[in-house]
C-alpha cells in the first residue's frame, strides 16, 4: 500500500520512498540548479529497509517516487532461537515470529521489548526498546 507520492525534489534526509520495488530510507540528498535549458538534478543515496543494501542513483528532479506504507509498532519478546523470534504485539497481542537479525543477536531474551517494523506487509524487527 503506498502512503503518498512525492517528486524527487520533496525527497529529504528519513524519507521512505519506493525504487525498483524495494523500500528504501534517504540518507543523502544533492540538488543541483537548473541550466539554460534543463531540469534540475537530484543525486539520492538511500539504504534498504529490508536489506541494508545502498543505492546511489540521479534523477531529474521531476521524477515521482512512491512512499511505502511504514508502520512501526511495539512488542514483547517470549521465546528466542538462533534465527527466529517470537513477539507478541502489545497493542492486538497476536503472536508473530519474526527473522532476528544479525545486530540483535546476544542483545535480545525473554521479556524484552523491541519495536518492529510492518513495510508493506513485511514485517521486520529492528532495535530493542
Amino acid at each position: 500500500m503506498v502512503l503518498k507520492i512525492i517528486s524527487a525534489t520533496e525527497a529529504k534526509v528519513g524519507t521512505s520512498v519506493i525504487l525498483d520495488g524495494q523500500s528504501y530510507i534517504v540518507k543523502k540528498v544533492d540538488i543541483s540548479k537548473t541550466g539554460k535549458h534543463g531540469h534540475a538534478k537530484c543525486r539520492i543515496e538511500a539504504v534498504g529497509i529490508l536489506n541494508g543494501n545502498k543505492k546511489v542513483f540521479v534523477v531529474p528532479g521531476h521524477e515521482r517516487f512512491e512512499v511505502p506504507y511504514v508502520e512501526k509498532k511495539k512488542g514483547q519478546v517470549l521465546s528466542v532461537t538462533d534465527s527466529k523470534i517470537s513477539v507478541m504485539d502489545l497493542e492486538s497481542f497476536e503472536t508473530i515470529d519474526l527473522d532476528l537479525p544479525e545486530e540483535l543477536k546476544g542483545q535480545l531474551e525473554e521479556n524484552a521489548n523491541l519495536e518492529y517494523w510492518d513495510v508493506e506487509g513485511v514485517l521486520i524487527a529492528k532495535k530493542k526498546l
